[in-house]
């Protein structure tokens, strides 16, 4: 926590608890002192002037006031849903003055939170203008600073007759022709607007209108397919100027705003970048034409482990701002294929600046492995690497391992590590334990010196010391029975069932994710915020109906249900680590299962040993990333993309 939080903090708390002290004590409390002194001012007379002074406070700042709540409504929902988000990199972000955050799309709405929560600025993110416009949702939207945007495809209108291609597209030329059937492309198109097949997201850029039924457009091949099948009808998206589209946005920046983007589009699971879209790099060049402002861009990246189950945990990063080049604004105003290339330029900055603040790997099978050889690498358990140094640690190895792959014969060494490296993981995954676990094994005597078969069970039994897990287990489900079966269980068992639908539904639907974990969390907080309230209300009608509990002892129970159901998740999510730990001991009973466990430390330190004389022995050709302590993984990441550049031309 940052030093003004800290005092900020400090303050708060010493402010309730003489509120309370005051509260407490009739001799102090200074309400009834003043109506002790002067008893003809009543008691309502003090109510009605502070209920009107706080409702006009309210209205006066009400925007601030619900961006307050609802940041610290957020982050009592990710204390529930995540066991720890760590912050790294804080310090990058500036203080003063306007700010966009470019943000990796990895988890739907929970992205957005992330992002407010983790920071000081006040982030407002960007919705469709037509969305905004819309009752209540608008509102709310109004009430949390988002920015409205106009899109083009928000005004799309049906064209008149259909459009088909003229020929087979020429590969060596950059535009095509279309011809129309029936249609008033002189009177209905102009240049910049977009022509739009149906059933479709792609459009076709009008370059030149030459008659009514023919019309230069520029070349898109994932829709020349379909346009050559046969005549199709279409949709008319009319050119706005960037100062329109982005309007808005630009004037919460000159009022030194912060804005969040995700430059992604789409939400997805993958565990790479997808493509970025190029308005964020229009955003940061129009601040500076419009307003003279060179806004920095911070790129931030959301890491997260296990997300799509309950109490995952994350790691936001924030990377240091970039900024546009102000030699490139003349290229940029000229507009064409000069602003083109200026944006583009922007964009593979941002692109390597993005990737400098998360992990990057082709699969989740491969994200595994690397992570498994960077616990491995460390020299014992009891290392702890603070947040930045994980994250700094595991992207060396994403990277050794990506240069690893470039090799035309990789070193048999490396393939046979690899090999024992998904072994060693599968087997721990298979037994039920981690692997900060497996040295505690040799303290139990199951190391490989022992004869398993002839291990004594009571001794077993007492060296692992199960009886004070299960004894703690027992006392954590006692302390958590009535909030888990009453306020939390029904909920999550709905929510995950809830969650699993629309994973499936969000996947079928998706062209770029892989299993479409994406969206779980997502849904799962969204279905809580509904159910929770439910179950709630119905427990308050129930203890009106059917109980004779007075007035007060029903509005304890009341305000005590958020507190328990608070309480029944950090004591369950407790009790999980007791069974995860039981789970290994319960495995260390059976004789098949001890072999197995006996040979893991030795195999374990043999592992460990081979995989650090193996970095020993390739570092010196790793160059930075083996002998730099500081690096500029921004510089790293260009640099790989530049070669994988030159790669694909030579080819």
């Amino acid at each position: 926590m940052q030093p003004q939080t800290t005092q900020s903090w400090t303050k708060t708390q010493l402010a309730l608890l003489l509120v309370v002290l005051f509260l407490a004590v009739d001799d102090i409390n200074p309400i009834k002192l003043v109506l002790t002194v002067f008893p003809e001012i009543l008691p309502w007379h003090i109510a009605s002037v502070s209920l009107i002074l706080i409702v006009y406070i309210f209205v006066s700042d009400i925007k601030e006031l619900v961006y307050f709540g609802l940041k610290v409504f957020f982050k009592s929902i990710l204390s529930i849903f995540f066991r720890q988000v760590e912050i790294v990199g804080r310090e990058n972000i500036p203080r003063y003055g306007p700010v966009i955050f470019s943000v990796n799309h990895a988890n739907q709405f929970m992205d957005a939170v992330m992002v407010v929560c983790g920071c000081e600025n006040k982030v407002s993110y960007l919705m469709a203008e037509a969305s905004w416009r819309r009752p209540i949702i608008g509102h709310i939207a109004w009430a949390l600073d988002v920015v409205p945007v106009k899109r083009a495809q928000d005004d799309a209108r049906q064209g008149t007759g259909k459009i088909q291609l003229a020929d087979a597209p020429d590969m060596g030329t950059s535009m095509l022709e279309l011809h129309g059937q029936d249609t008033c492309f002189t009177r209905e198109l102009s240049p910049g607007d977009k022509i739009r097949p149906p059933e479709t997201a792609h459009t076709l850029k009008v370059v030149k209108v030459l008659t009514d039924t023919s019309v230069l457009v520029e070349e898109n091949s994932e829709l020349s397919a379909t346009l050559l099948k046969k005549p199709v009808a279409f949709d008319i998206l009319k050119y706005t100027p960037l100062n329109v589209v982005f309007a808005r946005v630009l004037e919460r920046l000159a009022a030194g705003g912060a804005v969040g983007i995700f430059p992604e589009g789409g939400s997805h699971d993958r565990t790479d970048l997808l493509p970025l879209k190029v308005g964020v790099a229009l955003i940061a060049y129009s601040a500076y034409v419009e307003h003279g402002m060179t806004v920095p861009i911070v790129p931030v990246g959301l890491n997260y482990f296990r997300a799509h189950r309950w109490r995952g945990r994350a790691i936001v990063e924030y990377g240091k701002p970039l900024y546009i080049d102000p030699n490139n604004i003349e290229a940029y105003k000229a507009g064409g294929q000069k602003r083109k290339k200026v944006c583009n330029d922007l964009l593979q900055d941002i692109e390597a600046s993005m990737r400098s603040v998360i992990v990057s790997t082709s699969d989740y099978e491969t994200m595994q492995l690397i992570l498994t050889a960077r616990r491995l690498y460390v020299k014992t358990s009891s290392t702890r690497l603070d947040p930045s140094e994980k994250q700094d640690l595991t992207r060396r190895f994403a990277e050794g391992y990506r240069r690893l792959l470039e090799v035309p014969e990789p070193p048999k060494e490396w393939t046979d590590l690899q090999d024992r490296l998904k072994a060693y993981y599968f087997e721990l995954r298979d037994l039920g334990i981690k692997d900060y676990q497996v040295p505690a094994l040799m303290e139990e005597h199951l190391d490989e010196t022992v004869e398993t078969l002839h291990v004594d069970g009571d001794r077993v039994l007492s060296t692992m010391q199960l009886f004070y897990h299960i004894v703690h287990l027992l006392i954590v489900l006692a302390l958590a029975a009535v909030p888990i079966l009453f306020l939390n269980l029904p909920v999550g068992i709905l929510a995950s069932w809830w969650a699993e639908r629309r994973r499936k539904k969000a996947l079928a639907a998706s062209k770029v994710k892989i299993k479409g974990y994406d969206v779980m969390l997502t849904e799962k907080v969204l279905f809580c915020l509904v159910m929770v309230p439910s179950l709630w209300i119905l427990y308050i009608i129930l203890l009106y109906t059917s109980t004779n509990l007075t007035s007060p002892e029903i509005a304890l129970c009341i305000l005590s249900m958020p507190v328990f159901a608070y309480v029944g998740i950090i004591v369950t999510d407790a009790g999980f680590v007791d069974w995860q730990h039981l789970r290994a001991y319960y495995m260390r009973l059976f004789p098949s299962a001890r072999k197995r466990l006996a040979v893991l430390p030795f195999a374990r330190r043999k592992l460990q040993a081979d995989l650090r004389s193996f970095i020993k022995s390739i570092g010196p050709a790793m160059g930075e990333i083996y002998y730099e302590k500081n690096l500029d993984w921004k510089a790293i990441q260009e640099k790989s993309r530049k070669e994988i550049s030159v790669d694909k031309k030579a080819l």
